[in-house]
């Protein structure tokens, strides 16, 4: 029997079953195979059976995602689309623009023989938008989002987590998008002398998982531990967007959006954003929205002061149990890493003369950075 039989077989045991997976599984395997013979009749296998889904889904039938064997816990789970912005620096959006364009031109490119695997993976410390970057490559291709729950798929008896990939790289559609987080978790180093023969396995099973996808699957891999992927995975993902702490313009349009331009124009959002280096995005929005909940609830303006003191103890420069007065050290940090005088009056709603003051203060009493943080060791 040859793999189109064996697919037409699936595809009407699918349809009688009401198994739209298994329907679609064996549609995109019929189209794959008259890519070359019928490129349009291929074409149009692909467009009917996204129509078709589209009925069935909006007729109330739900397809069954994966599950794992023994816990019935859901291997996948579809997520809804973010609603909080994307914000990245200017080379990782050109990676972003440049990976929804081919995706979104891949027939093009693969006329001309330029398309490539639809895999980008996304590496960075917490907090720094890989989850929000990956739905927001989903909502942009209108694309339904699959995340995988690493919790489900490790089981402990080693044999099922391998099990449990295959499955999900059996159900992945093409017209959907996959998003593996941490992905280290199971793609790790296999010449890691600490892992079992069985851990080594999975890994390989994940990479013929990758292989075995349709070229229209859209995968994201996302990892706090580059250093610890396997040399095959990165092959996989020729994508790459490397996402670090957000730069000092990045900063500024996260403050000005999380803190509302009422209550940070330009020039506070830019004071912000100068004593926020290092700070990552998710704990800038975490100390924004706490900001201005403690001014709803107080039934006040957000104390910006108050603000600039919660960022500095995000960062170190005072410590947690640490009470007082600390506008000098506001001062010198916002001056040293790059604010205006003018700035920072505006945001401490001071004269001038009242920041000369401060700088000359933190200067005769050495409240300076470096100064605190030597004396706190």
């Amino acid at each position: 029997m040859t793999t189109d039989e064996e697919a037409l077989i699936s595809l009407v045991a699918g349809a009688m079953a009401a198994d739209y997976t298994a329907v679609r599984r064996a549609g995109a395997l019929l189209a794959n195979s008259l890519q070359e013979s019928s490129p349009a009749t291929a074409q149009k296998m692909r467009s009917l059976l996204n129509r078709k889904g589209v009925a069935l889904r909006a007729s109330g039938f739900s397809e069954a995602l994966p599950v794992d064997a023994k816990s019935r816990f859901p291997l996948i789970e579809e997520q809804a689309y973010p609603t909080t912005p994307l914000f990245v620096d200017e080379r990782a959006g050109a990676m972003f623009r440049a990976f929804l364009d081919d995706v979104e031109h891949h027939d093009v490119l693969a006329a001309a023989g330029l398309s490539s695997r639809l895999s980008l993976l996304l590496s960075g410390p917490p907090g720094t938008g890989k989850t929000l970057l990956a739905g927001h490559i989903a909502a942009r291709l209108g694309r339904r989002l699959y995340v995988v729950r690493l919790d489900s798929v490790i089981s402990s008896l080693l044999g099922d987590t391998a099990k449990n990939i295959r499955s999900i790289f059996d159900f992945v559609p093409s017209r959907g998008v996959l998003f593996l987080d941490e992905i280290d978790a199971v793609a790790k180093l296999r010449d890691d002398k600490q892992e079992l023969g069985e851990l080594k396995r999975v890994v390989n099973t994940l990479l013929q998982g990758l292989d075995s996808l349709d070229d229209r699957a859209v995968v994201l891999g996302a990892t706090n531990h580059a250093q610890l992927l396997d040399p095959a995975v990165w092959r996989r993902f020729p994508y790459v967007v490397n996402l670090g702490l957000p730069d000092l313009q990045v900063r500024t349009d996260l403050w000005a959006h999380f803190l509302t331009e009422e209550v940070a124009p330009p020039a506070t959002a830019r004071t912000l954003a100068s004593i926020s280096a290092g700070v990552s995005g998710a704990d800038i929005q975490s100390l924004a929205l706490a900001a201005r909940r403690k001014a709803v609830l107080a039934k006040q303006d957000v104390d910006l002061a108050d603000l600039a003191v919660a960022v500095l103890r995000s960062r170190g420069d005072i410590p947690l149990d640490a009470n007082g007065d600390f506008r000098a050290l506001i001062v010198q940090v916002a001056i040293q890493k790059g604010a205006t005088q003018a700035d920072v009056a505006k945001m401490l709603g001071v004269t001038r003369q009242a920041i000369n003051g401060h700088l000359r203060g933190s200067e005769r009493h050495g409240t300076g950075t470096k100064r605190r943080r030597t004396a706190g060791t």
